[in-house]
């Protein structure tokens, strides 16, 4: 038991003493336990619940949850030692779940289980627990037999490799470059704290001067705010071409593993019966086919495209004005900020002195509390780096229902982006309720010089989202874990109580609430929110094409019979670009090489589902805004209690118990429309010309 990744189901995890040699002891034993009594539930001569469903979830449950914190920790506190020592698991884990998969012996249980005289006696979460298990052993290739299982094994292992090596490429590439700067004069426009952590990161390489990155906090300021052009242009080259063949190190070019992928992608669904991967994805999503998504993504581009050349014209014009007369990629998030600030008479950086991390992280908690009865309580939980802040998560009856680390600070050797993970689902056992454990991890400039952390608005909107992924696993009721959100949720709706969050960054009264200037503890005024809300919908059209660019290229080079090379992925996108683009990148760009939602993340064939999504999150904060309460200075209040615990009890609470275009309906009272959206993107299509 001196090992922490093999305490029991029931304790936390013990963080701060995980080691790169605990893991592989711990992954064999967890492992080789599993096995066995999986086992042991296929020796079981009948078919029951208890001998079945819930001795496969003690089977495996302390294994998948190992495994969870194996690959959480090499995301957040990446070391050479820990990447070994999951390099060495992930091969035995990716056998064992295709074996699992491909388990006939459990597939029988489970069917006979279907369609023993029990099962009329199942609850809702039980009987849809059955049938997504089933869905699921014919989707991981238990009909397979001979030749076409022992391939379909082999495919599975070397997808997971595949990915793995993507996501290192990826971050190896951004950790191994940097620009050292000595001239101070070349930082020129670049806000104060922002080149106060470059020389910090500098400083903490034994040199002097200035060091900037790749990452978010570094690469977002230079190419918003430096006035040198070249400096730009060179950090842009360096983040467009990350992990490829322009990047000079041929080592991490992620160009054949791009291919290996799709090669991979396009056998398994072949083997499976499907004609394209894309058609195997959306087996398990809300969209039944490749050709609807498609369509989807072409109607919202032809209804974005006419504003987002309307931005693209009057940023060019601007650029001309600012002498930038030859408009690059490069100029584009400069030019934007100048535009912005000369238009609505602000700019982002003073924005960001109000959104300090404490003040924004209680804002935060004060609307899930409003909204859905629920607390967050600082907690002294063992952490993963001392970073890591770890919360009690109390319902309005005063229980404790679940966990929340929430891990906030860019740094070397983390994962870029943001994300929600689940460690541990909510589960009813013999013994007891098991309470859910939730990693929110984002990517947000650290503190400086004693002060807090200053988010811009665009980070609080991304904690937001992520809080939504938090809320979904953390507010459950949902007793068995199959059923989960994250288990079970089509993936096309998940994003829905995500960017559903994000609403509430844009109402005063929040806003009002978890502001405090850094230097007087002032709230953000009246005048500046109005600017910002002004300001809300500048460039929306661009931003919406090139969401939808990405989605169309996922679904396009998914939607294929074979694999391609990575020359005809290029072309894919190009040809993706003169359909749906307005900016087109240098030739050089290498875009693809660093995407890792689609070659790492999951989202293979199924990045679409965020604008998806977005059309159920916004027709949803509708429902607030329709009963929204006028207050004394006329802004309105869209925290409406009883709004927000249907919207918890029909939709976070009953995670996949039915399909989510149920729970939308249970809550909404009718279908989806995409009206909200476009009205909240301030793209009406009587607006364009």
């Amino acid at each position: 038991m001196s090992n922490p990744l093999l305490v029991p189901i029931n304790q936390l995890i013990d963080y701060a003493q995980i080691k790169a040699e605990h893991i592989v002891p711990a992954i064999e034993h967890l492992l080789a336990q599993a096995k066995e009594a999986v086992n042991q539930v296929n020796d079981q001569p009948v078919a029951t619940w208890d001998n079945t469903v819930t001795a496969l979830n003690n089977a495996t449950e302390q294994l998948w949850r190992a495994w969870t914190v194996v690959g959480h920790i090499n995301a957040v506190i990446n070391s050479p030692a820990l990447r070994e020592a999951k390099t060495t698991c992930l091969p035995q884990i990716t056998e064992f779940s295709t074996w699992l998969g491909q388990n006939e012996g459990l597939y029988k249980k489970y069917k006979q289980l279907s369609e023993s005289a029990e099962s009329a006696s199942f609850n809702a979460e039980q009987k849809r627990a059955i049938e997504l298990a089933l869905r699921d052993f014919r989707l991981g290739g238990v009909e397979l037999q001979g030749q076409a299982r022992t391939r379909f094994g082999e495919i599975s292992e070397q997808q997971a490799v595949a990915s793995q090596r993507f996501s290192e490429n990826v971050l190896d590439s951004m950790d191994q470059w940097a620009l050292y700067i000595t001239d101070e004069s070349q930082l020129d426009g670049i806000p104060a704290d922002a080149k106060a952590a470059f020389a910090e990161a500098a400083k903490a390489d034994d040199k002097t001067g200035w060091k900037i990155t790749l990452k978010m906090p570094s690469y977002l300021p230079v190419m918003q705010y430096a006035t040198n052009r070249d400096l730009r242009q060179t950090v842009y080259k360096a983040y467009a071409t990350i992990a490829s063949d322009q990047a000079g190190k041929p080592d991490l070019d992620n160009s054949e593993v791009i291919e290996q992928l799709l090669r991979l992608r396009a056998e398994e669904s072949d083997l499976l019966g499907f004609q394209t991967f894309a058609d195997l994805r959306l087996e398990t999503r809300m969209a039944d086919h490749a050709d609807q998504v498609i369509h989807f993504i072409r109607d919202l581009a032809q209804r974005a495209l006419p504003f987002a050349r309307q931005d693209l014209a009057q940023l060019k014009a601007y650029a001309a004005e600012l002498g930038l007369s030859d408009f690059q990629p490069w100029d584009a998030a400069f030019v934007s900020e100048k535009l912005r600030e000369s238009q609505y008479a602000y700019s982002e950086d003073e924005v960001k002195q109000y959104f300090t991390e404490p003040q924004v992280l209680q804002g935060l908690f004060d609307v899930a509390q409003r909204l859905f009865g629920v607390q967050f309580k600082a907690a002294d939980h063992s952490v993963w780096h001392p970073d890591v802040k770890a919360f009690d998560v109390i319902n309005d009856q005063q229980q404790l229902i679940g966990y929340l680390y929430i891990d906030l600070y860019a740094r070397a050797g983390k994962q870029g982006g943001a994300w929600v993970n689940s460690e541990r689902s909510r589960r009813r056992t013999a013994d007891g309720l098991q309470l859910p454990v939730t990693y929110l991890v984002c990517n947000f400039s650290s503190p400086q010089d004693g002060k807090p952390a200053l988010l811009t608005h665009d980070d609080v909107i991304t904690l937001f989202h992520e809080s939504g992924h938090a809320l979904h696993n953390l507010l459950s009721t949902v007793d068995e874990p199959d059923v989960s959100a994250f288990a079970a949720v089509e993936w096309d709706a998940i994003e829905l109580p995500s960017q559903f969050m994000e609403n509430f960054c844009w109402e005063f009264p929040v806003i009002q609430k978890m502001s405090s200037h850094v230097d007087n503890g002032d709230s953000l005024p009246l005048a500046l929110y109005q600017k910002m809300l002004a300001a809300k919908n500048f460039q929306s059209g661009m931003q919406m094409v090139r969401q939808l660019e990405f989605s169309l290229f996922d679904m396009l080079i998914h939607h294929q019979s074979q694999g391609l090379t990575i020359q005809q992925v290029l072309d894919n996108l190009d040809q993706v670009r003169a359909e749906v683009a307005v900016i087109i990148p240098p030739s050089w760009h290498r875009f693809p090489h660093a995407f890792s939602h689609l070659f790492a993340g999951g989202y293979g064939a199924g990045y679409y589902s965020y604008k998806w999504a977005e059309v159920l999150s916004a027709d949803a904060y509708a429902a607030f805004e329709e009963n929204a309460v006028t207050l004394a200075d006329g802004s309105r209040d869209t925290l409406h209690a009883s709004t927000g615990l249907r919207f918890r009890d029909e939709v976070l609470a009953v995670g996949g118990i039915r399909p989510a275009a149920d729970s939308f309906k249970a809550f909404r009272g009718r279908e989806p429309s995409a009206d909200a959206l476009l009205r909240h993107s301030g793209l009406s299509t009587t607006e364009a010309a």
